[in-house]
């Protein structure tokens, strides 16, 4: 098992674990910002058990029917769990919404929920930190999908933990279901930001353009002469095509033997590369 089910795996572990404590204690305080946060969590585990499976997917060798490989699988896995975020959010207001139209809102044992929020943003902070490392090294989109998950988990606990507190203190009851519905709005706000850039590749997008410059400067200290530079990212997996120019008395195998040295130079640069290069006489 590689790092990148390793780590998906234990974000699976981990949110189902805080969903149980999340739904105990939400039905024990009666708090509809820790019930938001149980189904926060639920979404998160859908999502984890997604990226788990998209990782093994995406990381499949090419075949007959992908001869480009499976990479973009982890950007449908982002889009999917994009759309489960901002499914939660919506959720999360009309319970809220309910709560504040006149739904009687009967608290108790608010402390206990308070000090379960605290403990689901320790557990996620550390499992999200993970997250991205993992996801940084090996440029996996699922697991940074996931990772941004669990980091807006991190946030709306601590807002519902300090909601509680503050209802503690004041005795305001409305504030849960307002600290509910602050909580939804941030969630949607990421669920937009995921959703873009897990959608982006999927239309075979360039590379950025700080990444493309650094391309075009590699290709000049290896003073290639070229032109037609095509770039996309699928997933993990990064494509170039590119013309290359040269003199038109080399032989083929010594046009073969030049284009095998700018592919293993480059390859040497970017991970998970593939390069094709369009041989062209001047």
């Amino acid at each position: 098992m590689n790092a990148k089910t390793r780590i998906a795996r234990l974000s699976v572990l981990s949110n189902s674990l805080l969903i149980i404590m999340k739904i105990i204690v939400g039905f024990i305080s009666g708090s509809v910002s820790i019930i938001s946060e149980a189904i926060h969590s639920s979404m998160d585990l859908v999502a984890a058990v997604i990226a788990f499976f998209s990782v093994k997917v995406s990381d499949t060798p090419p075949d007959s029917r992908h001869p480009y490989g499976h990479g973009k699988v982890e950007n449908i896995s982002g889009v999917i769990e994009a759309i489960l975020i901002f499914i939660a959010a919506a959720l999360i207001i009309f319970e809220a919404v309910r709560k504040l139209l006149g739904e009687e809102i009967v608290l108790d044992k608010i402390w206990i929920g308070s000090l379960v929020m605290l403990v689901s943003a320790g557990i996620n902070t550390y499992v999200s930190r993970r997250l991205y490392k993992v996801a940084h090294e090996t440029k996996s989109v699922a697991l940074e999908a996931d990772a941004l998950h669990l980091k807006t988990d991190v946030y709306t606990s601590i807002g519902v933990a300090v909601g509680l507190a503050l209802i503690l203190l004041t005795g305001i009851k409305w504030l849960d279901p307002v600290v509910a519905i602050l909580v939804a709005l941030f969630i949607i706000k990421e669920s937009y930001t995921l959703l873009k850039r897990a959608f982006t590749p999927l239309l075979d997008t360039a590379w950025n353009e700080n990444e493309i410059e650094d391309l075009e400067r590699k290709l000049n200290k290896l003073e290639v002469n070229y032109h037609s530079l095509r770039t996309r990212v699928a997933g993990n997996y990064r494509f170039i095509d590119i013309h290359v120019e040269v003199p038109k008395e080399e032989t083929v195998g010594d046009a073969h033997k030049y284009c095998d040295e700018i592919e293993n130079e480059l390859m040497s640069t970017y991970e998970n590369l593939n390069v094709t290069i369009h041989v062209e006489p001047k």
